[in-house]
């Protein structure tokens, strides 16, 4: 197939690569022009100057940025994706982004004769690379269908969860799941070690117990080693959560666990640590233990 893709972050260079690795046609946009220049030189691949002539005779558009604001801007106005798009294209979003975003989207889609599908992903760069992301969609079920065979290039799992919008709200359920065990091991970990044990044999154990998560089996040692330059940062994180919030309010729902590790990556920012990956909340609790035994060693000095 002929197929455009707008984003060649650290998830959309490979995922984009998937799809010509699997043979189809694939030309690339990105707004950094010396990252398509890259891609193609990898996979050969074409080089689109704007996101309407990646769009062009494309029978799906894909497209992974960062926020609402970049969805926007590369998919609606003169040069963006709804423009170059011919009648009966499908466009497909796999950025985390607003629900509210996803629904105006299809609304304007189907005024041109296109399909949208909302279609964030889970499984971080590493289910990027190996082609094996989890993708929750959103839209209409011919949209689906006609994306679907293309989708499982790069995925081990793809459901359609119902209207647009829904994609969104479930990569929402995602977060907040991840939010909360992401502090969970953090605050084992923390605990294992003041207590004196050998925290790596003790998640050894666990790990094939009631306690094992992806987070436990793929962020343990590099917790244990200081090491946050993996997957998923900070800064992405708090964005998706702050989304998640405005969303529950809007429901008349409280979600204080939630709420509570989004100011402790507020904590993680302000230390620096923007870039550093979900886990890096260990690193903010030995911070506060650091100084809370600075504090203790003070006053005793006092």
């Amino acid at each position: 197939m002929k197929l455009g893709f707008v984003g060649l972050g650290i998830m959309g260079f490979p995922m984009a690569g998937h799809l010509q690795a699997a043979g189809h046609e694939v030309t690339v946009y990105n707004r950094t022009a010396t990252k398509a220049q890259q891609w193609v030189q990898t996979y050969n691949g074409q080089q689109a100057a704007s996101p309407l002539e990646a769009a062009t005779d494309a029978q799906i558009v894909f497209l992974c940025v960062g926020d609402d604001d970049d969805v926007r801007s590369v998919v609606l106005g003169d040069n963006g994706i709804y423009a170059g798009a011919s009648a009966g294209a499908v466009v497909v979003d796999h950025t985390t982004a607003s629900a509210d975003l996803a629904r105006h989207l299809q609304c304007q889609a189907a005024d041109r004769g296109l399909g949208f599908l909302d279609a964030p992903v889970s499984g971080g760069q590493a289910g990027a690379v190996n082609g094996a992301l989890t993708i929750m969609v959103g839209g209409e079920q011919v949209s689906y269908d006609a994306a679907l065979p293309v989708l499982q290039v790069y995925a081990r799992r793809v459901r359609l969860l119902g209207p647009a919008g829904s994609g969104q709200l479930a990569k929402m359920v995602n977060q907040i799941c991840i939010a909360g065990v992401v502090q969970g091991l953090a605050e084992a970990l923390q605990f294992s070690q003041q207590a004196g044990l050998d925290s790596a044999a003790v998640i050894e154990v666990i790990s094939q117990g009631a306690a094992q998560s992806w987070q436990m089996e793929n962020r343990c040692e590099t917790m244990l080693a200081a090491e946050y330059d993996h997957g998923f940062a900070v800064d992405w994180m708090r964005k998706d959560l702050s989304m998640v919030l405005s969303e529950a309010a809007g429901m008349g729902l409280e979600l204080p666990v939630t709420a509570l590790v989004d100011s402790f990556y507020e904590q993680v920012q302000a230390m620096g640590g923007g870039r550093w990956d979900t886990s890096s909340l260990l690193a903010r609790m030995q911070a506060v233990a650091d100084m809370n035994d600075l504090n203790d060693g003070a006053r005793e000095n006092d």
